[in-house]
């Protein structure tokens, strides 16, 4: 062979290997090609529009379709967060221009591979939070080979609002709960695209944590997002909490809209609204909810599991042993008479300091027996549950601290722990320990695993039966390592349920 044939040769295995490393890299979605980045064994697509900017006259609408794009979308960096109303901390560009998701996938995926998927909502109690947290960076999902993606949604008022003029503008549409909507998209979106990644739409898992743990719930009670996932995966949802009625949310709009100057309940003031500016608008005005509109939430979850209208999927629920930690300084036993109020102390254990009796308190009546109450509701309507509790603290915490606080299973979940001591606004945060990593690769495990074949027992990990109202067993991760608890802290839960009954008839 000739020194020209020779280097003709060279050249094109040079391109071929270039064009197969840019394929590697490259997904064509509907609205166009992507270019992502490829580190160890995962490829990452970010800042990818799963909607239309919800500005201007999109604002206070449900989520539009996305625009497409001509050549290729580079999808290496991480996009803004959705405007937050509460300050951030972190060097992150806020915009109300924040609908997008981000994609992990194995790198050697194959377009219609048929790999199972993840789709993960953020919490911050509905006005923080984002899905570029490096916090949920699915690296150690794609790993599993799992593909996981994260999703951005409108917050604050600009995500939860309703107002008459909203009402009268839009007749018959969905209303308020635009941040629920724009999950309900992005779920769309990955029915409609995530093939080009080597993911299986039919076997979507759902799950979130704290709002997004509740809009999870939700979503199991949404009419709108039937046939979205297959498996679904709430992390301290609050599962009792109803949603707040359309009135009520309502007069809150009107009196918001008030404090902006901006009166009255018709088009003009719609008009006056839209006008303001984001940061405006993202100026923190009391707790935001999602709320029950008759179409996206026509009620909340606890209702829907009742009546057995919720979503028929497999379905895991569970908290943390601290999760009163978001409201350490509440007092629920000064609201509950006698003899209950005495028999819970009595559970509780007693002890000298009533403070740790309201934690304890606080934290099943909001989360754990709601946990129950779920899955229960869902397993007599003939579908499988599981329920965990996670009470593991590092080493060096346990002497500290109560217990796991709210949140505090999302670097396990993710298995993003620092390798390196770390301070987290007034905490420190330990650099991660041997142990700390083997907690962390039974949840994470157990969650692909579920992911995968609607059963979060791993290959080689502990058995984590499914829940039944007889048996009341629950998987807890605690320092010992993961044990299955039978009759889980019966005494207390059933008391809680008593007290939640009761308040309910008041």
């Amino acid at each position: 062979m000739s020194l020209r044939h020779l280097l003709a040769a060279a050249a094109a295995l040079v391109s071929l290997s270039a064009t197969a490393a840019h394929a590697a890299d490259t997904a064509k979605v509907a609205q166009g090609e992507l270019h992502g980045a490829t580190a160890g064994a995962v490829t990452s697509f970010k800042n990818i529009p799963f909607a239309a900017p919800p500005v201007g006259d999109l604002r206070w609408r449900p989520p539009q379709a996305p625009a497409k794009w001509t050549g290729v979308r580079d999808a290496i960096a991480l996009g803004p967060m959705c405007m937050q109303m509460r300050q951030v901390t972190v060097d992150v560009k806020q915009s109300e221009d924040c609908l997008q998701l981000n994609v992990w996938t194995p790198a050697n995926f194959k377009p219609g591979a048929k790999i199972p998927v993840m789709v993960f909502i953020h919490g911050g109690s509905f006005t923080g939070g984002s899905g570029t947290n490096a916090l949920y960076d699915g690296t150690h999902f794609a790993e599993r080979g799992v593909v996981l993606v994260t999703v951005n949604y409108r917050l604050g008022r600009l995500g939860f609002f309703a107002h008459p003029a909203l009402t009268a503008e839009q007749p018959g549409a969905p209303l308020a709960d635009y941040g629920m909507m724009d999950n309900i998209a992005a779920l769309k979106w990955v029915q409609a695209n995530i093939a080009a990644f080597g993911g299986d739409p039919a076997n979507v898992t759902a799950f979130g944590e704290s709002a997004g743990g509740i809009l999870i719930n939700d979503l199991m009670a949404s009419p709108q997002a039937k046939g979205l996932f297959a498996k679904a995966i709430s992390e301290s949802g609050f599962g009792r909490i109803p949603g707040q009625p359309m009135a009520e949310a309502e007069k809150i709009g009107v009196t918001y809209a008030a404090g902006l100057g901006v009166t009255g309940t018709g088009p003009e003031a719609m008009k006056a609204l839209r006008a303001l500016s984001a940061a405006d608008l993202s100026k923190a005005a009391g707790q935001v909810t999602p709320i029950v509109d008759g179409k996206v939430m026509p009620e909340g979850p606890a209702a829907a599991f009742a009546a057995g209208r919720e979503q028929k999927v497999p379905y895991i629920a569970g908290g943390n042993s601290w999760e009163a930690s978001l409201f350490a300084t509440a007092t629920p036993l000064d609201r509950i008479a006698a003899p209950l109020h005495d028999k819970l102390v009595a559970a509780y254990g007693a002890p000298a300091d009533l403070k740790l009796v309201n934690w304890d308190l606080g934290t099943e009546s909001a989360v754990i027996e709601p946990d129950r109450l779920l899955a229960r509701l869902h397993v007599r309507n003939g579908q499988k549950a599981w329920v965990y509790y996670d009470s593991y603290i590092p080493a060096s915490q346990r002497a500290t601290i109560h217990g796991l606080a709210h949140g505090g299973e999302l670097a396990y979940v993710f298995g993003n722990l620092p390798d390196k001591e770390r301070v987290q606004g007034t905490r420190t945060i330990p650099a991660a320990t041997p142990d700390d990593r083997k907690n962390s690769a039974a949840m994470t495990d157990a969650w692909a695993a579920f992911a995968r074949t609607g059963n979060p027992t791993a290959p080689g990990g502990p058995a984590w039966p499914t829940y039944t109202p007889a048996a009341d067993t629950v998987l807890e991760f605690d320092a010992d390592g993961v044990h299955a608890r039978p009759a889980f802290h019966k005494a207390t839960l059933d008391l809680v349920e008593q007290m939640s009954a009761a308040a309910a008839g008041r």
